[in-house]
């Protein structure tokens, strides 16, 4: 049977096919429809969103003991969350094969930082493989549970964002069920205070040579001869643009890159005249090659920074291998861009989104405002500029108990500000919990703006565990975010309407003058989700004055159109308001805001 999957799609199938019993992950780009497959089209497998990527990592290794192959799905931020449970990891082992699921977003397209994770192959002495297609997608689940299985060890199968949202056709098979085997009793997984630990980091080295040795042999990392003059190592979705702007060269196709197969690498060489490496980001393959003495072409041409493509290579390999004539495949493809045409936008949040209110609120207030990840990070930007940071999940509420423990200490009080703590809803349940419980312990005086929009919705519109309905919508208890931050020791708590601007700005001014720890919950479904209000769109009368501060929500439903008018005589310019009726969702948030009522319901 063949089917035409994603990358993502074919992880998920692979899965099915391999036995797996158990799969976890947190939701995140472009790693989320690994799990979401599974959860719509493989019943067979027990899926659940954990609250964090740690979370699910403990979760599916615990599967993995007792005996069942598992898999754990996260995005390149989420392996970081995972890294203490993962480095411990290799000393313990595993029971049914264990693997490691992560995608990279090469390129930032839904990121902050581009990282690259191959590197954790050699912190944590795992093997890593990288599949270059959707078939070896499918195809690379089995052979690193097998492997898993086989050298007792996790395993990392590495994505990129390209990889995991790419289709391709892919020859599929039925499932092989694997029976596990149960939890054993001989202590295997006892491992953190076991007195022969150090022993198990030179059991570790030793594995690696025999990994080592397999990946010399293995199928994974193959010769493909053609022309010698050109040689070029890559591996993953780089290959695909390797092979179609050098269809004439040599390649050595590595599927497994950790550890790297040093013999092929070495006979491989000694056969080309000139030997290219083909990778995004880092130079991982490139500083193991150049440190078994071979002369390489890698780095110096190619980018460091940003998702490669046929362009950027044929613009790379043209400087040291003449023949190749850069050109734009956009252009032979019959495809075409002016850039000039496209109108410059501001990263903004989508029409009747509950995240507005609280941006326009904190812009018009005296404060620092720490940010989280989420939707509301694009509070970051102007014209809100209401957020003056944004570092990773949680983050927000130690920053800010940071900031006001310094300020504590200030001569100068006239330098300080009250400080937020500005977080979503998801994102407090995966990191912001320990740091909420942190600040009271410490005797925190912030106050903590919760953003409840009853999702993840960065991501997708995924279930949490304050949603009340799992991955594959059950209905559970839901957690209570209020409750909870009274049960750590926080009497102030208050929730509000997300669209009420009054109320919000009041309890806001509020918490700010009270010397104690205060929770604000802001409460609005997101406006995709189907419990969402959606109302008719607002209107706009002949009394606009062209002022345009209702401009200052970055609504995309407002719109201006520049007309000219006579006012006391002379002749005036105007930006007049107008709102788009198909994207409106009537929120009434622009009509809080005009100074003059030009803006209103429909009658």
């Amino acid at each position: 049977m063949r089917r035409l999957l994603s990358g993502n799609e074919a992880f998920a199938r692979g899965a099915y096919e391999s036995g797996v019993r158990v799969t976890t992950a947190y939701p995140g780009t472009p790693s989320t429809e690994i799990a979401e497959t599974i959860s719509n089209d493989y019943p067979d497998i027990y899926v659940e969103w954990s609250t964090n990527e740690k979370v699910a990592f403990d979760v599916a290794f615990g599967a993995s003991w007792a005996g069942a192959r598992a898999i754990v799905a996260m995005k390149q931020y989420g392996v970081n969350v995972a890294s203490d449970s993962l480095l411990r990891s290799p000393y313990i082992g595993v029971g049914g094969g264990f693997v490691i699921i992560n995608s990279e977003d090469v390129g930032m397209f839904s990121s902050g930082s581009e990282q690259d994770y191959r590197y954790y192959g050699k912190l944590t002495l795992i093997p890593v493989l990288n599949p270059s297609d959707s078939q070896e997608a499918k195809d690379y689940v089995g052979v690193a549970l097998q492997i898993s299985e086989d050298y007792n060890t996790p395993v990392m199968l590495r994505s990129t964002t390209r990889l995991s949202h790419c289709k391709g056709v892919v020859q599929c098979s039925e499932r092989e069920e694997k029976e596990p085997i149960g939890f054993p009793d001989d202590g295997r997984f006892r491992g953190i205070a076991d007195p022969p630990a150090l022993q198990r980091h030179y059991q570790l080295i030793e594995r690696l040579h025999r990994l080592g040795s397999f990946a010399e042999h293995t199928e994974l990392n193959r010769i493909e001869w053609r022309d010698k003059k050109v040689g070029i190592i890559s591996s993953g979705f780089p290959y695909q643009y390797a092979r179609m702007v050098m269809p004439s060269a040599s390649f050595l196709k590595l599927g497994m890159i950790h550890p790297l197969p040093v013999r092929l690498m070495q006979d491989f060489a000694s056969e080309v005249e000139m030997l290219v490496v083909v990778e995004e980001l880092e130079p991982f393959l490139e500083e193991h090659i150049r440190s078994l003495g071979l002369n390489v072409v890698g780095k110096e041409i190619i980018p460091r920074v940003g998702e490669l493509s046929i362009e950027i290579l044929e613009e790379s390999l043209s400087k040291v291998i003449p023949e190749i004539k850069s050109s734009n495949a956009k252009e032979s493809q019959g495809i075409s861009v002016d850039t000039e045409d496209l109108i410059p936008r501001t990263s903004t949040m989508c029409a009747g989104c509950p995240h507005r209110g609280a941006m326009y609120t904190l812009n018009k207030l005296d404060l620092i405002a720490t940010g989280d990840i989420g939707c509301y990070a694009f509070g970051i930007h102007a014209p809100w500029s209401a957020l003056d940071s944004v570092v990773c999940m949680g983050a927000s509420i130690g920053n800010a108990l940071g900031i006001e423990n310094v300020q504590r200490t200030m001569v100068d009080k006239s330098m300080t500000l009250p400080v937020v703590a500005v977080i979503g809803d998801s994102t407090f349940i995966h990191a912001g919990i320990p740091e909420l419980v942190n600040a009271v312990y410490n005797k925190g005086t912030i106050t903590v703006l919760i953003l409840d929009n009853s999702t993840t919705g960065t991501t997708g519109l995924q279930d949490h565990a304050g949603t009340g309905v799992t991955l594959v919508k059950e209905e559970t208890k839901a957690l209570d975010i209020e409750r909870l931050c009274r049960a750590v020791g926080i009497e102030r708590v208050n929730q509000v309407d997300s669209f009420d601007l009054e109320l919000l700005e009041e309890t806001l001014k509020e918490a700010l003058l009270a010397e104690e720890l205060s929770v604000i919950i802001s409460n609005r479904p997101c406006a995709l989700l189907p419990q969402a209000e959606k109302h008719p769109a607002v209107l706009v009368d002949e009394t606009c004055t062209g002022c345009r501060l209702c401009n200052a929500l970055n609504c995309p439903s407002l719109m201006f159109d520049f007309t000219q008018t006579v006012v006391e005589g002379n002749e005036k310019k105007l930006w007049k308001a107008h709102i788009d009726p198909i994207t409106c969702v009537g929120c009434s948030l622009c009509i809080q805001v005009c100074p003059v009522g030009a803006i209103r319901a429909p009658q």
